[in-house]
């Protein structure tokens, strides 16, 4: 329909009329303005008509309120698609600002002499709306107008959207069918816009729901601005769209994405659109949405506002994304789906340790599908589970096989996603399945990535746990792929951390990218976990990450990923590299987690002794075996150290045969190592050098092989000092015990200080740092790492003055306190000693968690000799256990079965006596119930235990829907304090049931 036009003669009659009236027709789904009138203008105070077109023409319900724009907007449609009589009540802003006034607004259809209908609307000013708030100030009329804006207000527009004011999604199909015809019509092409506020969530998180609604109407207004002369709709939360013509749509979507720019102060969000040009006649407004949604999504991952055409490209992609959802069943019952296996590598003695279990699509009709074709659209379509619980199956198949073939079993991960834990049990499907087949459960190993964890951490760590709990390993895969969080690793445990490939290659663009990883390591290693990078391909790479105490190695360098046939063929033909030896696992994994690199610098006090020094302590493992030894592990400073000193390349012999040379570098070194491996833990020695320098080292057991008897040994070199100095490494460790977390030399007359430190629960010594000032800076990190029910006491005595006082009246100065440099309190002891020759002191710290926790132990052996004892007053067959505090009632639960613990009752309390009687409707049988509460009294219960020793009592509880006897016991004991200690067993004596019935 074309738009009406008046005659000049007409139009100038109405525009000159003082009463406010407008006159609107209905063309293609859209109300368009006509004509406004004199009085129209001053009733809302536009200067001019230019101005009253001008603005009304953008926005028809401009100014209206907020809270009336969708029912004025629904009203005037109904109008105009049904007809009949308008009238509505509103509130409306003039044109130069100020309050709301109530606006009354009547219209009537009038046909003209060619048959087109019009629409006539009159509008009233029927004065500035108050709000009730404000009470006295609102008149009788006032009120009354207020109580009729409140009625129209509770309807609810099925047109608009109630926030934007834009149509709905609904009626946007509509009005869109229209516009397209429309632009087809005049010669365009019919495009529509699908548009995305990006990160909506996070802004409501931030800035609050009340600003995210603020922006979205802002967002509205401005989209409208842009795209005046076509149909916008606000289809929900922060997703908008457009149907529009080709032509300048690009010029447009520029010209909104550098206003939204400025909206909302600049607090405002990117904005993505996806666009669909119309291809065919066939494609609905439905259809043409979804793909231009599907163009928006392809954008997802970038935080910057921008467009997408949906193409062949996309097109391509969704119905390969449509075929493996359609084929995933078929797929798995076919065997498309093919497992394919990538070993893991023990850094230490390059044998399989694990191997990663990998999914690969082989198609009949597709060919080989990359996991990235088809795990993303199973995950997104909840289909994910299928394909994870089938690799399963055929990984316990492939696992028999390989025990039936002889192959050496070592675990297999499996890798899980979030969607796995939404469709199903997981847990229980994996547990179930794995014992089926009667393999154990260690030996498949769960691959959980840090995204999935992050989903719902409360949730996820509980799944973790179950795992765990079942003997099921469980890897963190992925670490520092994106944004880690060291919180995960804080609140769960995982036994092993899988760094992400992308850390790996940064190990070539520089130094940072080795600190980070070489921290990262050292962290892990802390907290008792293993470690394996992914993605080595290089000999650098497998070199630096040995260095740094990466236990488990992966990547191409080793091998690629490879079928279960491959892998048999390559066994029988004696190619395939060795798998461990799971009994000698836990020997290599404590080799492997031992980190030999240190970025510390060390200097040794003069300039000379600093030429020394190397970049890194330099540190080493060797494995001893009757007598001779052979190198397994050493960093690049031993390797330079043993070079320079003895003209020994040890990293081209590292895993050569055992051999005597390699412990024959002097009589002190050769001593120690072997007293190592047979007498004591660890030892610091000093040994000369060819050049007649000095060298302070240290060595340390860590471990024997249950197999070969073979002993780990780890050296260190401390420090190389010319022999005039008169403190060496031997003197330090004299001083103190061998248990050292911590080991300080301070010189009092400069008050500068060297740290000695190693890691926590090991002897061997592995960053050295320089500071000044030392009892100002004990004092700083006091406040850091001391616990802090400790620290005032540590504070008030670990002062200069108290300590020189206690070493000079009685030797030494000692303290017990509790550190927290692993996020739970541990017991240490400080002693401080004075050096001979020169004003120094030194001062260790030895870890004394274990004596500590052995007193803990055997508290809790006293305490559960005294639960036998209280046990052992009462029947043996207990359904559960209290202690009542005679004299404030208080109680405590003790062992419930399982039955009686689903009752749910209360484990403690502050009233036994009157709980019983509010939980007693829970598990007593009804007919006993009046008998139970008038027997089980506090005053009754003392009073029978006072005359016959003990009190008694039988009744029915309901377990299981099912009446079952129980004798209730209960006797005073005195321990500390007096305590009444009550027992339910249940009674199998007949007479008793007899006597019950």
């Amino acid at each position: 329909m074309e738009q009406f036009h008046f005659s000049d003669k007409e139009q100038k009659r109405i525009e000159q009329m003082p009463v406010p009236l407008a006159v609107y027709q209905f063309v293609n789904e859209k109300v368009r303005i006509l004509l406004l009138s004199e009085g129209y203008c001053k009733l809302f105070n536009f200067p001019d008509h230019s101005t009253a077109y001008r603005y009304t023409e953008e926005d028809a319900f401009c100014n209206t309120h907020p809270d009336d724009t969708a029912r004025v907007k629904d009203a005037a449609y109904r109008f105009a698609k049904e007809g009949g009589r308008y009238e509505v009540i509103f509130r409306r802003m003039k044109y130069d600002g100020g309050d709301y006034h109530i606006i009354h607004g009547i219209g009537e259809h009038i046909y003209t002499e060619e048959g087109i209908r019009l629409a006539y609307v009159w509008y009233t000013d029927e004065g500035a709306y108050v709000a009730e708030s404000e009470g006295s100030q609102t008149t009788a009329v006032n009120r009354a107008f207020n109580t009729a804006l409140q009625e129209e207000s509770m309807l609810r527009a099925s047109y608009y959207s109630f926030l934007t004011g834009l149509p709905s999604m609904s009626y946007f199909f509509e009005l869109a069918s229209v516009r397209k015809d429309t632009i087809t019509e005049e010669g365009g092409r019919p495009t529509l816009l699908y548009v995305d506020l990006c990160g909506m969530k996070r802004f409501n998180i931030k800035y609050g729901f009340a600003e995210g609604d603020v922006l979205l109407k802002e967002f509205a207004r401005c989209l409208q601005s842009v795209f005046s002369e076509d149909i916008c709709s606000h289809f929900g939360a922060d997703h908008f769209a457009v149907i529009t013509s080709e032509q300048g749509v690009e010029e447009k979507l520029e010209a909104l994405f550098k206003k939204c720019r400025e909206l909302n102060g600049r607090k405002n969000l990117p904005v993505h659109v996806g666009i669909y040009q119309w291809q065919s006649e066939t494609v609905s407004i439905t259809l043409a949405c979804d793909r231009a949604k599907t163009a928006s999504d392809y954008l997802k991952n970038t935080y910057s506002s921008g467009y997408s055409f949906y193409d062949q490209r996309i097109q391509e992609n969704e119905e390969n994304l449509q075929y493996i959802i359609e084929n995933l069943d078929r797929a798995i019952e076919e065997k498309w789906i093919k497992v394919y296996f990538q070993p893991i590598i023990r850094a230490v003695n390059g044998k399989v340790c694990d191997t990663e279990v990998l999914a690969r699509w082989i198609d009949p009709e597709k060919g080989m599908l990359s996991p990235a074709a088809f795990i993303p659209p199973l995950e997104d379509a909840g289909l994910i589970h299928k394909l994870d619980l089938y690799m399963v199956d055929r990984v316990l198949e492939s696992i028999k096989v390989q025990m039936s073939d002889g192959f050496t079993v070592i675990p297999h991960s499996i890798n899980l996603s979030r969607s796995d834990f939404d469709a199903c049990d997981v847990v229980e499907e994996i547990r179930k399945r794995v014992d089926a087949a009667g393999i154990s459960r260690d030996r498949i190993t769960i691959e959980i990535t840090e995204s999935v964890i992050g989903s719902d951490f409360d949730f996820m760590k509980e799944q973790v746990e179950r795992f765990r709990s079942l003997g099921f390993p469980v890897w963190m895969d992925d670490f520092g792929s994106r944004y880690s969080s060291l919180e995960v690793l804080q609140s769960i445990s995982f036994d092993l951390i899988k760094f992400d490939m992308s850390l790996t290659r940064r190990l070539d663009e520089g130094e940072a990218g080795k600190i980070i990883l070489t921290e990262l390591m050292r962290m892990v290693a802390s907290l008792g976990m293993d470690a394996v990078c992914e993605g080595v391909e290089t000999e650098g790479q497998v070199r630096f990450l040995q260095e740094i105490g990466c236990s488990k190695l992966q990547g191409y360098y080793f091998g690629k990923p490879v079928s279960f046939e491959k892998i048999r063929e390559l066994f029988k033909g004696n190619a395939l590299i060795d798998n461990e030896n799971p009994e000698e696992s836990e020997y290599y994994e404590s080799i492997g987690r031992v980190n030999l690199f240190d970025l510390g610098v060390i200097s040794g006090g003069g300039e000379n002794a600093f030429h020394n020094v190397f970049e890194s302590l330099p540190a080493a493992i060797i494995e001893v075996k009757d007598g001779q030894a052979r190198y397994v592990r050493s960093n690049r400073s031993y390797q330079d150290f043993v070079k320079r000193f003895f003209n020994v390349d040890i990293y081209l012999d590292r895993r050569d045969n055992y051999t005597s040379s390699v412990i024959k570098y002097g009589y002190n070194f050769e001593n120690v190592v072997k007293q190592c491996c047979t007498v004591v833990n660890s030892a610091f020695f000093d040994e000369a050098m060819p050049d007649g320098s000095m060298v302070h080292a240290f060595a340390h057991r860590i471990n024997t092989n249950p197999v070969t008897g073979s002993v780990a040994v780890s050296l260190a070199v401390l420090s190389i000092s010319d022999p005039d100095e008169s403190t060496t490494y031997a003197d330090i460790a004299q001083a103190l015990a061998a248990d050292y977390y911590n080991i300080f030399l301070i010189d009092l007359d400069t008050n500068g200080y060297t740290e000695y430190s190693s890691k926590v629960g090991g002897e061997e010594l592995s960053v050295v740092r320089h500071g000044e000032d030392f009892f100002e800076s004990a004092r700083r990190d006091a406040m850091i790492r001391i616990y802090r029910e400790d620290r005032e006491t540590f504070l008030a005595l670990f002062t200069k003055e108290r300590v020189l006082r206690d070493i000079e009246k009685q030797g030494v100065f000692t303290i017990t306190y509790r550190l927290i440099d692993m996020g739970t309190p541990m017991y240490v002891n400080m002693k401080i000693n004075r050096l001979h020759g020169g004003n120094r002191i030194i001062l260790g710290v030895s870890i004394i968690d274990a004596q500590m926790k052995q007193l803990e132990e055997e508290n809790k052996l006293r305490q559960e000799k005294i639960s036998l004892g209280r046990i052992a007053a009462l029947s043996p067959e207990y359904i559960v256990l209290y202690t009542i505090d005679p004299e404030t009632n208080n109680y405590t639960q003790y062992n419930p079965s399982k039955e009686f613990a689903d009752f749910g009752l209360a484990k403690t309390g502050e009233d036994f006596f009157a709980d019983v009687i509010l939980d007693a409707p829970k598990a007593i049988a009804p007919e006993d119930m009046e008998r139970h509460l008038r027997v089980l009294t506090k005053e009754n219960m003392l009073s029978e235990i006072q005359k016959n020793g003990y009190f008694s009592h039988y009744y029915r509880l309901i377990i299981n829907g099912k009446y079952v006897p129980v004798s209730l016991k209960a006797t005073v004991v005195e321990e500390d304090v007096k305590k009444i200690i009550l027992g339910v067993t249940e009674d199998k004596h007949e007479e008793i049931r007899q006597y019950m019935k």
